[in-house]
């Protein structure tokens, strides 16, 4: 650890952030006895963060250009509360040049890097060039107006941003202009700068970077690397240390960490970052940006080298002198980012309540593992509401092993058996990927979800038999919450009669499989289920059903968990998870939707309109375009036919399952008009 002389002392630290990453801050700082400022948007006043934090300062307004890109309101927020320090986090103003030296200039202490190295490396363009001339290998960018057909593919990137935010690839030239239009409005929303560029694409290859900490006085530490090849929209999904591809090729470690050394040297760095490259399966790689700011996935370093790269980021603020070299390497360490989103409906984005969220054999959080464990860092807890304006990540899991098959083995089991309710997330891909020969045979390049299919690595982890005997269960928890709430007959089953009688039904709606309809009867013998024959009831609670299920070497006691939260039913067991919709017995006409409808499938605003009403449409058509949690989403046409209705307007505000538009479906008649048209 480095040799800490503080000065001047840091007593309080306010984190310009929100979520995960500012309790994660708070937590190292709680362990150093510094004081804690949150600041929060609306949305976010009754979140974790804020409730944790020793003082917090309300940042009136909704979207990041309201709240925490306003780099006045949070030094404003500092002063009132006697903070004398401010950690950026990621995202947001991290990498804002103009917000360092502001807060330098309010006599504040800026826990990142320089102003002048923040400025080079803020627009990946110019880092570009500068690396190239420090003798660090670069993918050449191009200029915007100057790609052609023989540049395609490439990929449009945010000069001012990272995390998927404003990038775009484009494999037919004549998508380039608007694709680039679209980048620029989601790099202006998420950033605060429109400015875009464009590289070539490489279909496949592995996105490496090494972790780089360096004090005021000299002291360049490549600390380790970490392979976050697994993406999607050009966002990080799963990050481990260290890197296959590292690990089987010689002396690929010792150049990446030459290399990192070099870019952090050539602009005088200081404190935490990273470098980013692009590597190809011979061990050849390419500068792709440096971020002066922690990673997201900055856990698995800490895992794997014993660090606390947050207080290492505080000490060397004040001054702190590093050891010569860093930490040896030791074991295996994967993380996993579980948000909320579908991946197997195009990863839409989902907001709401968090019921419940569980992660089994959590041996810590926000700290660091020395021995095999899972370590949860996140920034909601039962009860808190995802809204639109941020990214939907809810937490980041991590696992730590000796060897990295035993760290995949234990981060799938805990997710696996994790209680989440609420929202639909992508936990069965992240236990799929985690499970699949190619990843834990180190195969896993930027193209993996498409050389493995979404269709396979998005499916639910329960099968569909398993999944009716949950939904039984479902009904019989029902069943028994129902007895437990009468005051006449309570100890009777449910639907008992005295001759034997029709099933009682229930109805549940999955989302993966349809409408499910349970039909049971309790009777002398015990509980007869439709469809289940041998099923034996051994136990129910409104929370909890077991039963001994008929197999061909036996039957097999089984125990389901059932929550219940309105008409939303979730059930867990060793099976898998369940979440299902339980239907009214009676339907509401004023439910039904018209056909060719567009439904809101998240909520949103409405940024821009792509037909009139009155229009001839196509199949697949974009009929509006919303924006959620920073990102674009295209909202096209279900069926071909002409624009009825049109029931937005640009900048107006929507709900999930709004209609936003109507299409009446063109006729067979119609159809073939056209076609001959």
């Amino acid at each position: 650890m480095p040799n800490t002389s503080l000065t001047p002392p840091v007593t309080n630290v306010l984190v310009a952030n929100r979520g995960e990453i500012a309790r994660r801050v708070f937590a190292t700082c709680r362990r150093m006895g510094l004081g804690t400022v949150a600041v929060y948007s609306d949305a976010d006043a009754a979140a974790a963060h804020v409730t944790e934090a020793d003082a917090a300062v309300r940042l009136p307004g909704n979207t990041p250009a309201e709240t925490y890109l306003r780099g006045e309101l949070i030094i404003e927020a500092a002063l009132a509360t006697g903070a004398d320090a401010i950690h950026p986090g990621y995202g947001f103003l991290s990498e804002n040049a103009e917000f360092a030296k502001a807060v330098l200039d309010a006599g504040l202490v800026w826990i990142g890097p320089p102003v002048e190295a923040i400025e080079q490396m803020g627009s990946k363009v110019a880092a570009k060039k500068m690396m190239d001339a420090a003798g660090v290998p670069v993918l050449a960018e191009l200029d915007p107006a100057e790609v052609t057909e023989e540049h395609v593919p490439v990929l449009i990137k945010a000069s001012a941003g990272g995390g998927g935010r404003g990038m775009r690839v484009v494999r037919d030239l004549a998508e380039l202009a608007p694709q680039i239009d679209a980048a620029r409005r989601e790099a202006e929303s998420a950033f605060g700068d429109p400015t875009v560029f464009c590289e070539r694409y490489l279909e496949t290859g592995r996105h490496i970077e090494v972790q780089v900490m360096a004090d005021t006085h000299g002291t360049i530490w490549a600390v380790g690397e970490r392979e976050c090849s697994i993406q999607r929209r050009h966002q990080k999904v799963l990050e481990e240390a260290p890197a296959p591809l590292v690990e089987r090729t010689e002396g690929m470690r010792a150049r990446l960490f030459e290399a990192a050394r070099l870019a952090a040297g050539a602009i005088g760095y200081t404190g935490a970052g990273t470098v980013e490259f692009l590597a190809d399966e011979q061990g050849e790689f390419f500068f792709l940006e440096m971020n002066t700011r922690l990673q997201v996935e900055h856990p698995v370093t800490e895992c794997t080298t014993g660090l606390d790269l947050v207080r290492l980021q505080l000490d060397i603020a004040a001054g702190a002198t590093l050891p010569a070299e860093p930490p040896a390497l030791h074991g295996y360490s994967i993380e996993v980012r579980l948000y909320a989103e579908d991946p197997a409906h195009g990863w839409q984005p989902q907001s709401g309540t968090v019921h419940r969220i569980e992660i089994p054999s959590v041996s810590s959080e926000f700290d660091l593992l020395d021995r095999p464990g899972v370590r949860l860092d996140t920034g909601v807890v039962d009860g808190s509401v995802v809204g639109v304006h941020y990214d939907p990540m809810l937490a980041k899991v991590i696992s730590y092993a000796e060897t990295r098959s035993a760290a995949a083995r234990l981060l799938a089991a805990a997710l696996h058996r994790a209680k989440i309710h609420g929202l639909v997330t992508n936990r069965d891909l992240l236990v799929r990927v985690l499970r699949h020969p190619a990843f834990l045979a180190g195969d896993t390049d930027t193209a993996f979800f498409d050389t493995h299919g979404m269709d396979t690595l998005a499916a639910p982890l329960v099968s569909e038999s398993d999944e009716a005997l949950s939904i039984v269960a479902a009904a019989l928890a029902d069943a028994a919450a129902n007895r437990a709430g009468v005051r006449v007959g309570g100890g009777l089953p449910s639907g008992w009669r005295n001759l034997p009688s029709q099933s009682q039904r229930k109805s549940y709606e999955s989302r993966a499989t349809g409408t499910h309809e349970v039909g049971y009867r309790f009777g002398r013998t015990g509980l007869t289920v439709d469809g289940h024959d041998g099923l034996v009831l051994v136990d129910s609670a409104p929370d909890r059903v077991v039963l001994s299920v008929p197999g061909e070497r036996g039957p097999v006691r089984r125990q389901f968990e059932v929550a219940r939260y309105g008409d939303q039913v979730y059930v867990d067991s060793p099976l898998g998870p369940v979440a299902v919709r339980k239907l009214p017995r009676f339907s509401d006409p004023a439910d039904q939707v018209a056909t060719g409808s567009l439904l809101a499938p998240m909520p949103g605003s409405v940024i821009r309109l792509g037909a009139e009403v009155g229009s001839h449409v196509e199949q697949g058509r974009p009929i509006l375009w919303l924006e959620a949690m920073k990102m674009e989403h295209t909202i096209a046409a279900p069926v071909a036919g002409v624009l009825s209705a049109v029931n937005v307007t640009v900048g107006q505000q929507v709900d999930v399952g709004a209609v936003l538009a109507v299409v009446e479906p063109a006729s067979n008649d119609e159809t073939n008009e056209t076609q001959e048209a």
